[in-house]
């Protein structure tokens, strides 16, 4: 039996360390907003249903665990995973990043758009997603440019522009190694 997953379900991949809640279902995908805001495409086979519920714990249990804990750890070999590089998108307009922009500048736009780039940038280099596109958006350019500066202090990364048949011309792709 297929699970049915609703708006607001609390779900885990799989085959990667991802927990999120679902926000769309589609037939044969799901969409989810994990814990550090990233919105993923999944089909419902690579998904399960968690729960939000309180544990149960017995005290000999936990005192299993403590002690476990402090003896060394084992080393075990890491499986690496056979699923394909995911590629997630982060919008950088500024009312998908805030609620309201009246009130800021031109400035302070820029930056919480630059620092919610980075942020996510460390994300997804720490989590060894291969592909991320920043949506920036065609205007005049400025946000373009200060993301591709911040994207030359990076080593490990190759960036250029995303598919235009995708994004047109107001995406940049990177690559992270």
């Amino acid at each position: 039996m297929k699970p049915e997953f609703k708006i607001g379900d609390s779900v885990e991949t799989l085959d990667d360390n991802i927990k999120g809640r679902v926000v769309s279902v589609a037939t044969d995908e799901i969409k989810i907003s994990t814990e550090d805001g990233f919105k993923l495409e999944f089909k419902p086979h690579e998904l399960i249903k968690t729960s939000t519920n309180t544990l149960n714990i017995k005290t000999e249990d936990l005192k299993k665990v403590i002690i476990q804990e402090k003896q060394p750890p084992r080393k075990n070999p890491k499986i690496k995973s056979s699923k394909p590089p995911q590629k997630i998108e982060i919008d950088l307009h500024i009312h998908e990043l805030i609620d309201d922009a009246r009130h800021l500048s031109n400035f302070e736009i820029l930056n919480i758009q630059l620092d919610k780039a980075k942020q996510q940038l460390e994300w997804a280099i720490d989590k060894r997603v291969k592909y991320i596109v920043f949506i920036h958006g065609v205007g005049q350019g400025v946000l373009k440019a200060e993301l591709q500066t911040l994207l030359r202090r990076y080593d490990n990364i190759e960036f250029y522009d995303a598919s235009y048949q995708t994004y047109g011309v107001g995406a940049t792709e990177v690559c992270i190694y």
